[in-house]
């Protein structure tokens, strides 16, 4: 309550059901206790209540009344620091973000530990990258907060971003460190190793990173991260015997993630396009449902290999009426050449289907498919192709 003006315990009551009805999005009722309050002669111009009224009618829409009635309440009692905060997020709701900041500064002069204002400015500040204020916003919330879980990876977080890693690091481990009792599948400590993880990652710690997750695997609930990233980070340090292993065990787990593929690929060091061809026919064989392993091979063959290639995964599709199909081939219409073999190949099977009812008049398989349904089949895939 300000300072300024007070209210009595009656109307000091009915402020108090203001704010509560905002917090429970009760609009209605908080305009019923506002003009309760402001029926009264005697506080009829009381700022924060004016304010209130003004912030409730922003949130029912009524932006033109909510402005007046927040600078009409901010005239009448500048001295607090519930008045400058109200304006403060009507200029963010109105993308003013600049003015906005500086309401919330003014508030802060007036009440410099408001959790609350101090949260709203440090979200601001990240928004409109003033990290050297955010920085300082965070310190002092860890500061006034220094128990709390949010308060810590904040300020570290103010680190990370202006890459002083070493120091996002201290804080986080001093942080780990005041966790002794670490309950099992405990979500929230999991996240928090992993966040370390990451800055470690982004400072290029590699060594130190699988260190970190070896000590502190039991107590990481995402498994799969792990073996992700010890995957990726021994492939970045050379142990390429390693990140072989480490990638066929994801692929083994999931045979559809081009990220595997494109690790396990790594680790081999094919130097050729014929190397190259020949990882992906090895691990198509190991798994002959995957769809990856016959559809990557596509983005790097050329000429004649590309050839029979498209040929033979347009077929299976076509034939299991796959529907993303030429959505998983638009990547490769970037090279014109590539574009021209896929329209020669669809128009093929087009004369085909209506001459013999196959993809190839020399082919085993024939479809008993009317011409209309035929027509409608083939159409989407050709207007995908020349466009």
């Amino acid at each position: 309550m300000s300072p300024s003006q007070p209210l009595p315990p009656r109307e000091n009551t009915l402020f108090k059901r203001i704010l509560k009805c905002y917090e429970q999005k009760q609009y209605k009722n908080g305009l019923k206790f506002a003009k309760q309050i402001l029926c009264n002669p005697k506080f009829s111009e009381h700022g924060e209540t004016l304010a209130m009224k003004g912030l409730t009618l922003s949130c029912l829409g009524r932006k033109e009344d909510a402005f007046e009635h927040v600078r009409r309440g901010l005239r009448n009692d500048l001295k607090s620091h519930v008045c400058w905060h109200v304006y403060g997020l009507l200029q963010r709701s109105e993308k003013k973000y600049e003015e906005a900041i500086k309401c919330y500064r003014n508030a802060l002069k007036l009440d410099k530990d408001n959790i609350q204002i101090l949260r709203d400015l440090s979200l601001l500040q990240i928004q409109m990258r003033d990290l050297e204020g955010y920085k300082d916003t965070r310190y002092q919330l860890l500061v006034l907060r220094p128990t709390q879980r949010a308060s810590w990876i904040g300020y570290a977080m103010a680190f990370h971003l202006i890459k002083d890693y070493e120091t996002a690091l201290k804080i986080l481990e001093e942080f780990r460190k005041t966790q002794v009792m670490v309950k099992p599948f405990d979500y929230e400590h999991s996240e928090l190793l992993l966040y370390q993880a990451m800055v470690m990652k982004e400072a290029g710690m590699y060594d130190e990173l699988l260190m970190h997750l070896d000590t502190f695997e039991p107590q990481i609930v995402d498994k799969l991260y792990i073996s992700e990233t010890r995957a990726e980070l021994n492939l970045l340090l050379e142990n390429y015997a390693t990140a072989e292993a480490l990638y066929l065990e994801l692929l083994g787990r999931n045979p559809e993630n081009w990220a595997y593929y494109e690790g396990f690929e790594k680790s081999r060091r094919p130097s050729t396009e014929e190397e190259r061809l020949a990882v992906y026919r090895e691990r198509a064989e190991k798994t002959p449902r995957a769809h990856a392993p016959k559809r990557l091979p596509l983005n790097f063959t050329t000429g004649e290999t590309f050839t029979q290639l498209i040929d033979r995964f347009l077929r299976q599709a076509l034939h299991k009426g796959i529907p993303p199909l030429f959505v998983t081939l638009r990547k490769l219409y970037c090279e014109r050449w590539k574009v021209e073999t896929i329209e020669n190949l669809v128009l093929g099977y087009v004369e085909s289907m209506k001459s013999c009812s196959k993809f190839n008049p020399a082919g085993n398989v024939q479809f008993k498919v009317p011409n209309n349904e035929t027509r409608i089949f083939t159409r989407p895939a050709y207007c995908d192709i020349v466009q």
